[in-house]
């Protein structure tokens, strides 16, 4: 890993990044982006940056004939061609203009191996994870399997509330509103597209009409609100084990909306309920269904998904998780990017705040937030009940205190207590009706909110994760996209979803005899009890 310090005119922010990244990659993750319309190649030499000093590697051709003389000597870099070393020190005094949409870490993503070589026309395809929180885009060349670039960005939609429940009554009670949040969607997903166009083709109305397909997965809320469809059977409790049909009543009509004319707008089903086509395409991703008996998966955020594998048949459901975990309804909450604290240690007889890109620390994100429950437990600062020992006053306990943004509130910790108990108790009682234990456990996949900065003891250690053997867990960061980028890359890839949702048996949490005394049970920061066979 190299720090790399930049200068800018809102101050200096410091960034831990991986060895090898180009500038503008790695500040395409944050909110400091540099002006670009050539995908990294060099071409627009919109990118320009100055180099103070470092570790860095050698101006490119690209460089050469871009830039002056004058300008290589006084520092002037391309900062998609320079390339980190090591330590490095820039300024950065033409960034682009703020936008929402930030590039999504190539950690978080996985690598597919797929293409569609005999496709002819319309060759372009955009992936799309349609969450409550986020939303997150990928465009691909389908025809040569090339993943051109990726975004994500808040969903708009938050503006009606952050419970997805909010969103559909405001759709029920109002045509307005149900048209108003159909469009607050679709603007972002067109926006996101937009926006790679625009800095990493160099194209966009042109390129617009070369998409041939958009497949959007995502929980049934966020479906019904796109479609304007489905919304009002899924809140009538009779319909939560069923099917949930979130197709436009006019599916022309709809697609003409999306501005891209040769676009197959593809929205696979949900499950049943709030059981959304999110967690078929994270299935996809994990290939949980490949393996043994004894696989569960968690998609952890807003609206919680758990999905449990017996051999022959899948046992899903969903809670409503709130979305403490996605950094949004806390004091200082905010999403898992730069500046959010995403993990927290004890040190002596106080803590270390460790954040996303190793700047200052903004906010807590959904991991920080379970790690700080966590040590303050283990300090005793925290009682099992939830309450501090000691009350911390209204600005809540600070983990550092120079940085108010460290610091956490007992509605903080009520919200975390309220969000793990569910998906604790959900996945306890998918085991019951499974008639299996947690010893039966072989696999443990852990997607959604947390990416790949959950510490698994502490999640363990307040009751969040069960106490299995830690090389059992798996984390991953962005595992709908990523399902969805595999069937989008797919030879009758819908196909794939209809095969996974044939197996899923959907179970109706409020219907299920011993939930809520499970739930309660799991509302005490403690670890969840293993009991055998």
């Amino acid at each position: 890993m190299a720090t790399l310090l930049i200068h800018h005119a809102a101050g200096d922010q410091h960034l831990e990044v991986t060895e090898g990244q180009s500038v503008r990659d790695v500040l395409d993750t944050t909110d400091l982006r540099v002006r670009a319309a050539c995908g990294g190649t060099g071409t627009c030499g919109a990118c320009v940056i100055k180099l103070i000093g470092g570790e860095v590697s050698a101006p490119t051709v690209a460089e050469y004939m871009k830039l002056t003389p004058d300008e290589r000597a006084a520092g002037t870099r391309l900062a998609c061609q320079l390339r980190l070393k090591g330590d490095a020190e820039i300024l950065l005094d033409q960034p682009a203009p703020p936008s929402h949409w930030k590039s999504i870490p190539p950690e978080n993503l996985v690598a597919s191996s797929g293409s569609l070589p005999d496709l002819a026309e319309n060759i372009y395809g955009v992936a799309v994870d349609l969450g409550t929180t986020h939303v997150r885009v990928a465009l691909w060349d389908r025809k040569h399997g090339k993943r051109i670039a990726t975004r994500r960005g808040p969903n708009p939609q938050g503006a009606f509330g952050a419970d997805v429940l909010n969103r559909l009554d405001a759709a029920r009670t109002s045509p307005a509103r149900a048209a108003e949040l159909a469009k607050l969607a679709r603007t972002a997903i067109v926006q996101a597209v937009r926006d790679i166009l625009a800095r990493d083709v160099g194209e966009v109305t042109p390129m617009l009409a070369e998409i041939g397909q958009v497949l959007i997965v995502g929980n049934t809320a966020m479906l019904a609100l796109l479609t304007e469809h489905g919304g009002a059977a899924l809140l009538a409790p009779a319909h939560w084990q069923q099917a949930i049909d979130c197709r436009p009543p006019d599916a022309a009509a709809w697609q003409a909306q999306w501005y891209m004319p040769h676009a197959d707008i593809v929205l696979p089903d949900p499950v049943a309920g709030f059981i959304g086509s999110d967690l078929v395409a994270d299935l996809v991703a994990t290939q949980l269904t490949a393996g043994p008996a004894g696989a569960m998966l968690i998609d952890v955020g807003t609206n919680t998904e758990i999905a449990l594998w017996d051999g022959q048949h899948l046992h899903v459901t969903s809670v409503p998780g709130g979305p403490a975990f996605e950094g949004v309804g806390i004091r200082h909450g905010m999403p898992a990017e730069p500046g959010a604290i995403c993990r927290v240690h004890c040190a002596g007889a106080g803590f270390v705040c460790e954040t996303i890109g190793g700047s200052t620390a903004r906010g807590i994100c959904g991991s920080g937030l379970a790690d700080a429950v966590a040590v303050l437990l283990a300090k005793g600062t925290l009682k099992p009940s939830g309450r501090f020992a000691i009350s911390p006053g209204p600005d809540g306990f600070a983990l550092d205190p120079g940085n108010p943004k460290s610091a956490i509130t007992g509605i903080d910790v009520d919200a975390f207590q309220r969000a793990k108990a569910a998906t604790a108790a959900a996945m306890a009682q998918l085991l019951l009706q499974a008639n299996m234990h947690w010893n039966d456990l072989c696999r443990l996949c852990v997607c959604g909110a947390f990416g790949h900065t959950l510490d698994i003891a502490n999640a363990q250690a307040v009751g969040l994760l069960p106490p299995l053997d830690p090389a059992l867990i798996e984390l991953f960061a962005d595992a709908s996209l990523c399902g969805c980028e595999q069937v989008l890359l797919a030879a009758q890839g819908e196909d794939v979803f209809a095969m996974l949702t044939a197996k899923a048996k959907a179970i109706n949490l409020s219907l299920v005899s011993g939930y809520e005394e499970s739930y309660i049970d799991h509302l005490r920061l403690r670890p969840i009890v293993m009991n055998g066979k």
